[in-house]
């Protein structure tokens, strides 16, 4: 689990990477849950608030510059 205030030091490279792996890990999981094979079913409501927490600093990160290009 990701903290916010540990992802806002990354850089926005970084996220957009780190929200790669996570689609693919969500992605394995919900097929590993799909096929019963998926021992721990609260690591899937865990990955998809780390993605969509990793998408919101994203946004936070892109919205000054935009703002600026006004």
């Amino acid at each position: 689990m990701f903290k916010a205030k540990d992802l806002r030091d990354r850089k926005v490279e970084d996220l957009k990477e780190l929200e790669k792996q996570l689609e693919g890990d969500l992605f394995q999981a919900r097929f590993k849950n799909f096929t019963n094979r998926l021992d721990d079913t609260s690591s899937i409501r865990k990955s998809r608030r780390d993605l969509a927490r990793i998408k919101t600093i994203i946004v936070e990160k892109s919205a000054p510059q935009e703002e600026t290009a006004k």
